[in-house]
């Protein structure tokens, strides 16, 4: 019979060798008396939480909140910082000037980190939201002035964005852990980029599809793209959106196949 420490390898190695996924989702999206989000539901299946820091959705009440309830579920929380745009819900293109869009960067990630001390727990990675989140793709000024925003808070923080993104690219080379991420509810160019909101089919609106395509990513890197054809999309973690309408019975329909296809679901590492 094997002995319990022998026992206990087995099953470490085991581990290493299942594949896993981490789900996110964007949470803490309200204000004063409204809110967006099903923060509540969403972090009993998600593993990292996206966390509004006020400038596109969010105030001090509801980070407080969230990172309390994320902090009791063991759900690793993260700043998702934005241009200042509540009216527009972070979703308006914006011209900013580095080093002012530096330092808005660093103020989010502190706001939220004061929060997430209080509830136990700490900041654990930053993710850009809306017009941030795709200007970064390709805008390498943005791109570098979020990246130095991160670095002013703390220069160790994990940053979550789109593979092949300038973010990355400029936060790997500073140092900073990079983590790439995929959207099964979102329609992705040929060329592996977010196919804009504002055009037709940019979202994937029938439940079913976004699980199979969640599986697709998650297991093998791989969705169909808005031409048709089959693109890479290489992730270590998988965004399920949290305003779209069923989004909470979505998210668990999502985890269970994954987890029924053979994946860990948890944090990354």
């Amino acid at each position: 019979m094997p002995r319990p420490e022998k026992e206990a390898a087995l099953s470490s190695d085991h581990r290493a060798a299942t594949p896993s996924i981490d789900l996110n989702a964007d949470l803490g999206e309200g204000f004063g008396r409204w809110r967006l989000t099903d923060d509540e539901q969403l972090l009993s299946v998600v593993t990292s939480a996206n966390v509004a820091c006020g400038f596109h959705a969010g105030d001090a009440s509801t980070m407080r909140r969230v990172c309390e309830l994320a902090a009791g579920r063991g759900v690793r929380v993260g700043a998702q910082v934005s241009y200042r745009d509540l009216a527009g819900f972070g979703r308006r293109a914006m011209d900013v000037p580095p080093a002012e869009l530096a330092a808005e960067v660093a103020y989010q990630i502190g706001a939220l980190e004061v929060f997430a001390r209080a509830a136990g727990t700490r900041v654990a990675y930053v993710k850009p939201h809306g017009a941030l989140y795709h200007r970064v793709v390709g805008d390498e000024e943005q791109a570098g002035a979020v990246v130095d925003g991160i670095l002013l808070a703390d220069a160790a923080l994990p940053v979550l964005g789109l593979p092949g993104s300038r973010l990355l690219e400029l936060a790997a080379k500073a140092g900073l852990p990079v983590v790439p991420e995929a959207f099964a509810d979102r329609a992705y160019t040929e060329r592996g980029t977010l196919v804009p909101r504002d055009r037709r089919g940019a979202l994937v609106t029938d439940p079913e599809a976004v699980v199979e395509r969640s599986v697709s990513l998650a297991r093998f890197g791989a969705v169909t793209a808005h031409c048709g054809a089959t693109i890479a999309v290489r992730a270590r973690s998988l965004c399920l959106h949290g305003d779209t309408p069923g989004a909470v019975e979505l998210a668990r329909r999502v985890r269970a196949r994954l987890e029924a296809s053979g994946l860990r679901v948890e944090a990354f590492a």
